[in-house]
């Protein structure tokens, strides 16, 4: 009979102990779907699709305001300066009483951005469109910026050979190698000095990609946080009440 008691006694504890794991395990799987569900039931197709609408509609803002006369040039934030491995140049030049000059280019620079800009926006749109998100709600979740930065990091390289061509036809339209050839002629007859000689399409297809990217996450930061900039109705759902 004892026996008997201490194996009842045995069973019902093991029972027990086997219902409260299993009860804890359905209250963490219950906590786990709420989680994921917590933002109005949204599938990752909607917020995807939310993450392009919104890198688009950066897009188009930050290219709008780019290719405005001064978008570079009095912009501090996006502003091209003189090429930083020609700095050595620049002061030499400088002390040889050639800033005007010097100022000459930086400008022309910043306006081959901005020419650029113009046709910046259908490059932007057309990666944003094929742009695979593995987890979007990674990104969502993540920095104000987490999506410019995944475009940033899948996109670079294929968007500075497209807007490579596109940069050198607005150098070319804005004279920036007639600024640019007798600064580094002046330079390079001084004795002694090392020759300069530096990509100037590379350098500004890159300072002006980044610059865009720069705006374009403004824009995602302002579009996560301000329901006055969730301009469409999928924006609301993915961004809104967050």
């Amino acid at each position: 009979m004892k026996i008997s008691i201490a194996i009842a006694l045995v069973i019902s504890t093991s029972y027990l102990s086997t219902a409260q794991t299993l009860g804890k395990a359905l209250s963490r799987g219950k906590e786990l779907t709420t989680s994921s569900t917590s933002k109005g039931s949204l599938t990752n197709d909607e917020v995807v699709s939310g993450l392009r609408e919104a890198l688009t509609t950066g897009a188009k803002s930050a290219a709008s305001s780019a290719s405005l006369l001064d978008g570079f040039y009095k912009n501090q934030k996006i502003f091209i300066p003189w090429p930083p491995e020609a700095n050595e140049m620049k002061s030499k030049l400088v002390s040889l009483g050639m800033q005007t000059q010097i100022t000459k280019f930086e400008e022309s620079v910043n306006r081959a951005a901005e020419e650029a800009a113009k046709s910046a926006y259908d490059i932007f749109a057309s990666a944003v469109t094929g742009m695979s998100v593995g987890d979007g709600f990674a990104i969502l979740n993540g920095s104000d910026t987490a999506a410019t930065h995944y475009l940033r990091d899948k996109t670079t390289p294929q968007l500075t050979e497209k807007f490579k061509p596109i940069v050198k036809a607005a150098m070319d339209k804005v004279k920036v190698t007639e600024y640019w050839n007798p600064l580094v002629t002046k330079y390079n007859k001084i004795p002694l000095v090392k020759k300069q000689n530096p990509d100037l399409e590379a350098y500004v297809t890159a300072k002006a990609i980044n610059g865009l990217m720069l705006l374009i996450s403004e824009q995602e930061a302002k579009i996560r946080k301000d329901p006055a900039a969730q301009v469409t109705a999928l924006l609301q759902k993915v961004f809104g009440k967050r």
